[in-house]
């Protein structure tokens, strides 16, 4: 008997071994591990890449001229045109060889890159609303999958399989592709391959394949911004092992990668949020909820944080686990929300800012996830631009609904170990306790003053355009212009952004949607019926603001913008201590830089939502998009400063008036 039990224990422990054995290679392989194993490394294109151009000052200033003409008067215009060749001829000339001077010795970057980030770094204002956008991610329609945790496990680890690809230089280098069935193809790949590292860029142009700047993506994981007084700083622990995890206000650091630094099995990472969960649920909602006091203004968060610090326990546990998480994931509760379909504004202001008691907004990517599964990323913006979340966001997504390692089925590993799931305890005083409850009241009275509006138009979207030959984001721009105009008889100072990653440390420029063709059609369908152009006049003048808005794109991808060059100019003044030259004070620069109408689009299948606040207070906030069933917009503006909902009532409108001219316009073209 005693042989027995020992030859069906010895068994028993072979079969586990052997169980670890293959639960071992299946998670250590490189499947598992890695999002993508690309034949060209992550950074092939980097070296190649084309420095950013120093637009001519010539014609930064005819650029500035004709962006402005349509919100001024004729006198102003006139007074504005003197104004800036005297700078074009003066202190511009100066300023302008000082920073071409200052861009040849820095080769390694571009013009725009460090004054960018001062600027962001500086800037004083909250996070909230002020600068970190909501995208909110499509939900699985599987049930299984859907859960909570379960979804929130899946994305943990899709996000790893990324960061672990991008790591290893596996992750496929970001390239804008004219033709994809023409260039993303096994033959380009082995093409580039060959290609000497120095001219891979230029070679991949044959293939009209335009590979893209990938420096900010090193700053996705394990970055926070800390604040200080004066000017925040980045710091970055790329080699961290955990993440943060909050839940009801109280942090976890929870460990996802071995002591080899490999993604843990998708059990034992089920089994550590369960352990987070069953923690939370044995103890009240804490009343010293820290992360509001990231929804602070910057310097009154840095003074709180450094009282905070000084207690060598709170130095280091922020300094070791929420500062160097690679990511934080918010586990909100059912009191929340959820998604409503019918009444998404609750849901959508609680993810944008909300009562931010589960919530750190200074790490670079924070993943909330609803009771219900409902899933947004929101992203701390001096890092970087939309890019690199978008890439990360849509191949989320992706992975998430190809290849999810648990469901509802899953039986999790249990979390052991003391050190595996660690609660942060930290101690309050009266001083913090006082800057958390001022924090809070400041942020609910502020996010109660913000209202959302949102409109989806099915009649206008992605096929329509197509079918009808129209480009959809100028489409979109000029619907903003005329129902601006229509409600409130004016035009304003309007910003869209368009990417200049095509150049290394490419960033942004501003592209301005507000020009003398919008406000000529808007002028032109504004008139009496009697008194207005025919239909076939007015697709004319549609056809015209594409074609501008066209060159507009064109030009500012191209880093041949204005509004980067003007703001470099400015900031060697103030470095060098100059006198701000006079073209700063005009009330053109003024008014076409205080951005009444503020847009941001992102073309994505994975993208639900998305929204950001208003830039100024009297302001709209537009995130937009057009999807294969509808053209949508979600709209911020603060009470009693800008009227949101007349605003979108006029947008709808704008959209029928559009759409009218254009099936009446094609009707008369088919006859």
């Amino acid at each position: 008997m005693l042989k027995l039990n020992l030859q069906r224990k010895s068994a028993n422990i072979g079969n586990l071994l052997l169980s670890r054995s293959a639960t071992t290679t299946t998670t250590h392989g490189s499947h598992y591990q890695y999002l993508q194993r690309s034949k060209l490394p992550t950074m092939y294109f980097q070296r190649s890449l084309p420095r950013l151009p120093v637009p001519l000052l010539e014609k930064t200033c005819e650029r500035f001229l004709t962006a402005v003409q349509p919100i001024l008067t004729s006198t102003e215009h006139s007074a504005t045109q003197q104004v800036v060749e005297e700078f074009r001829q003066g202190v511009g000339m100066e300023l302008h060889a000082r920073l071409k001077q200052s861009d040849e010795a820095n080769k390694h970057t571009s013009y725009i890159s460090k004054p960018w980030f001062d600027m962001y770094l500086s800037d004083r204002a909250p996070l909230p609303l002020n600068y970190n956008p909501l995208l909110v991610l499509k939900s699985d329609t599987r049930p299984q999958y859907q859960q909570q945790l379960v979804r929130a496990t899946n994305l943990i680890i899709s996000s790893l399989r990324f960061w672990r690809s991008l790591q290893a230089d596996l992750l496929e280098p970001e390239v804008y592709h004219m033709n994809s069935k023409k260039s993303d193809t096994p033959a380009y790949r082995r093409w580039m391959s060959v290609a000497p590292k120095a001219f891979a860029t230029y070679a991949s142009y044959a293939f009209k394949a335009f590979p893209l700047d990938m420096s900010q993506y090193n700053q996705l994981f394990g970055t926070s911004r800390i604040p200080r007084i004066g000017k925040d700083e980045l710091v970055q622990s790329p080699n961290s092992k955990h993440i943060l995890v909050m839940r009801r206000g109280y942090m976890y650091a929870v460990n996802v990668l071995d002591s080899s630094g490999y993604i843990e099995s998708p059990s034992v990472i089920l089994g550590r949020l369960q352990a987070v969960l069953k923690q939370d649920a044995e103890r009240e909602p804490t009343d010293v909820p820290l992360g509001v006091l990231t929804t602070a203004q910057r310097d009154e968060w840095a003074r709180a944080r450094a009282h905070f610090v000084s207690s060598s326990k709170n130095a280091d546990l922020l300094e070791r686990e929420v500062d160097s998480a690679l990511f934080c994931v918010c586990l909100d509760s059912a009191e929340d929300g959820v998604f409503d379909e019918a009444n998404q504004v609750p849901l959508l202001k609680h993810l944008l800012a909300g009562k931010a008691q589960n919530r750190w907004f200074d790490k670079s990517i924070s993943l909330l996830i609803c009771a219900d599964g409902t899933t947004a990323v929101n992203f701390e913006h001096s890092w970087g631009d939309g890019v690199a979340v978008l890439r990360y966001f849509n191949e989320l997504y992706k992975d998430t609904l190809q290849q999810p390692y648990v469901d509802t089925a899953t039986v999790p590993t249990p979390a052991i170990g003391a050190n595996i799931v660690r609660a942060l305890n930290f101690e309050f005083d009266d001083t913090t306790r006082g800057a958390v409850a001022a924090a809070y009241a400041q942020n609910a009275s502020i996010v109660d003053s913000l209202e959302m509006n949102l409109l989806r138009y099915p009649q206008l979207n992605k096929g329509a355009c197509k079918r009808y030959g129209l480009s959809p984001d100028s489409i979109m721009q000029l619907s903003f212009q005329l129902a601006y105009r229509q409600a409130f008889d004016r035009y304003v100072g309007t910003y869209e952004s368009c990417s200049t990653s095509a150049f290394r440390h490419g960033r942004t420029e501003t592209m301005r949607p507000c020009t003398l063709a919008t406000k000529a059609f808007c002028e032109a369908v504004l008139q009496p019926a009697q008194r207005q152009p025919s239909a076939s006049e007015l697709r004319a003048m549609i056809d015209k603001c594409s074609s501008v808005h066209g060159q507009l794109t064109k030009e500012a991808a191209m880093g041949q913008g204005f509004d980067r060059h003007l703001f470099a100019l400015k900031n060697i003044a103030q470095l060098e201590g100059l006198s701000l030259p006079k073209l700063y004070e005009t009330e053109a620069y003024k008014r076409i830089n205080y951005n009444i109408i503020s847009t941001s689009t992102l073309g994505s299948d994975a993208l639900l939502a998305g929204s950001f606040g208003p830039v100024v207070r009297d302001g709209l906030g537009i995130g937009y998009s057009i999807q294969n069933d509808f053209a949508g917009a979600v709209v911020t503006s603060y009470k009693n400063q800008a009227k949101g909902k007349e605003f979108v009532d006029s947008l709808e409108n704008a959209f029928n008036k559009i759409r009218a001219i254009i099936e009446q316009s094609s009707s008369g073209r088919r006859k």
